[in-house]
């Protein structure tokens, strides 16, 4: 089963798949519309910020050891 998305600048309809360059995007033209509406800021997350949560040494290490463990490419070589 092919998955399809609509495209979120113009809604026409994009197969979701490694040959489509520019997914989510129908197009680069699509995709540069969206890039400069972030970048005059008409659009915003709108999720408020998480208050300030101190970090502590463990829960950076903690947070550290995932990182590594699910980004094979910063392990240096045996």
């Amino acid at each position: 089963m092919t998955l399809k998305v609509p495209c979120p600048n113009c809604a026409k309809e994009v197969v979701w798949q490694t040959s489509s360059t520019f997914r989510p995007f129908c197009s680069k033209r699509c995709q540069l519309i969206d890039l400069g509406e972030w970048a005059e800021e008409n659009h915003k997350i709108s999720q408020s910020i998480q208050g300030e949560t101190p970090l502590t040494e463990e829960m950076l290490d903690a947070m550290e050891d995932e990182f590594v463990l699910n980004n094979k490419f910063f392990v240096e070589p045996e």
